[in-house]
């Protein structure tokens, strides 16, 4: 079962990872002011997760595979890490789709 986990970065905005079952991060979002809008984003992922029209597939100027996650306004939600091939990238997006949705969310915000 994944998880969604809110953090603080260090200039203060939060931010969430989902992470699968196995505790690897698959998603990552961007900086938020509030908490109250980091937890909006997660709504937005759990949402768009389902659509595979959300998944913008890119090439990294290393040419290493990732995904961003895009909301309805096409403002980007989610992003994954680098990928070593287009193989590994859908697996990535498999694992958003299956994990997002049922996530529960923790706070680490020490």
């Amino acid at each position: 079962m994944g998880k969604f986990v809110v953090s603080l970065r260090k200039n203060g905005d939060y931010q969430f990872n989902l992470k699968a079952g196995n505790g690897q991060v698959i998603l990552t979002s961007q900086g938020y002011a509030s908490k109250a809008s980091c937890l909006n984003g997660i709504e937005s992922v759990k949402k768009n997760s389902q659509n595979d029209a959300r998944f913008d597939r890119k090439e990294a100027a290393n040419g290493k595979p990732f995904f961003n996650l895009t909301a309805t306004n096409g403002q980007i939600i989610g992003n994954s890490e680098m990928y070593e091939s287009a193989a590994a990238r859908e697996n990535g997006i498999t694992s958003v789709k299956k994990n997002a949705p049922d996530a529960e969310v923790v706070e680490e915000l020490d």
